[in-house]
């Protein structure tokens, strides 16, 4: 008896039905507000959230983190999305620029990839040497529970997508001028080299999914599903309280004394009224268009 043959791709499920805008619309932003929530009761206790967010290129990541931090104060909220090391940082012990990243009491620090690229792209590319990536799998799971006991909230989540759905999202920032940045020659290399990475996610789940510190896999074929899945489960992990907002009124505006701005003709540098020129157009065009 035969085996069977080994698929060139990573298995996924079938694609779920597109969610519905109205409904992903309306949970993302009672999502959002709770985030917000969340967020208030980090900064008031304290405490200390990272949230590692890794998977295939073109796999959702960038808009998760966006919807994420959407309307979460940026002061306490940081997204870590580091380049290249430098020179000075090849030289450097390898989880050191990530650390400098980590978030201080009442802060959430996200990874946009994280130090998992030792086991991803710099593994499949031939950036890491294979002592450099043994090492790497030795170390990370001792680091993650250091962060852990000196009590940071750690999440990992792995945003998943197949073969077909990736490609298609390529082609689409190829022909988009607003997202046609996102590609590099890194990300064409996804393409042929899909069953590495594939291989190199399984080691690194296998040595890094550990108890103190689990990954969670985010199915991402519909990008609006992942969203307002990982949105879910990582507010469900934080066990934030609903605190009383810190009462504020406004004041009444004092009665104006000695002061009145200078005629607008005197002061100098006004950005051009450029939307004044679209009304104007619109008016031309007889403004909105009719249904026939």
């Amino acid at each position: 008896m035969t085996s069977p043959p080994i698929p060139n791709y990573e298995p996924h499920p079938q694609s779920p039905k597109k969610l519905s805008t109205k409904a992903y619309e309306a949970e993302l932003y009672r999502l959002q507000s709770e985030l917000v929530t969340m967020q208030e009761w980090i900064k008031r206790e304290g405490k200390r959230l990272v949230v590692i967010c890794e998977g295939r290129d073109a796999a959702g990541k960038g808009s998760a983190i966006a919807r994420i931090t959407q309307y979460l104060n940026p002061r306490f909220c940081h997204v870590a999305a580091l380049p290249k090391p430098t020179q000075r940082e090849q030289g450097e012990w390898y989880f050191q620029r990530y650390a400098a990243h980590l978030p201080s009491a009442g802060e959430i620090t996200i990874f946009d990839r994280s130090w998992y690229n030792r086991a991803g792209v710099e593994r499949v590319m031939g950036f890491a040497t294979q002592e450099q990536y043994k090492l790497f799998l030795r170390q990370v799971p001792v680091f993650e529970n250091l962060l852990i006991e000196d009590g940071i909230m750690l999440r990992k989540y792995w945003f998943s997508v197949s073969d077909v759905e990736q490609e298609k999202r390529f082609k689409a920032r190829m022909e988009d001028p607003l997202r046609r940045w996102k590609l590099s020659p890194m990300d064409m290399a996804a393409i042929t080299r899909w069953e590495e990475y594939s291989r190199a996610k399984d080691d690194m789940f296998l040595a890094t999914d550990t108890v103190t510190s689990p990954w969670y896999t985010v199915e991402s074929e519909d990008k609006k599903r992942s969203r307002i899945n990982v949105i879910a489960h990582l507010l469900s992990s934080v066990p934030y309280e609903h605190l009383l907002p810190e009462p504020l009124e406004v004041p009444e505006r004092p009665p104006r004394k000695n002061y009145y701005r200078p005629p607008r003709d005197e002061e100098n540098h006004y950005v051009p009224d450029v939307a004044a020129a679209l009304e104007r157009k619109r008016r031309r065009s007889g403004g909105t268009k009719r249904r026939g």
